[in-house]
């Protein structure tokens, strides 16, 4: 079987809302969460691809940014 590929679009907020998580949740004992070693590849994957792409992880007000970004996420009452 030839791999091909899977191309997924996320909004800006999105990616910098999955970016902050997905580094929390390799800062973690990820044993706990990810039981099956084959799911790390694409983890980092996709970590690795939203560290470059996002230039707004080294802002120096990242912090608000993620915090608006995740206000724009939730969903509303």
């Amino acid at each position: 079987m030839i791999d091909s590929q899977v191309t997924i679009k996320l909004t800006s907020d999105e990616a910098l809302v999955l970016s902050h998580w997905l580094e929390k949740l390799q800062m973690t004992d990820l044993s706990r969460v990810v039981d099956d070693p084959a799911v790390w590849a694409p983890i980092h994957r996709v970590a690795g691809t939203l560290d470059k792409t996002l230039p707004e992880l080294f802002a120096a007000d990242f912090d608000q940014r993620l915090e608006a970004a995740r206000q724009r996420l939730r969903p509303e009452d």
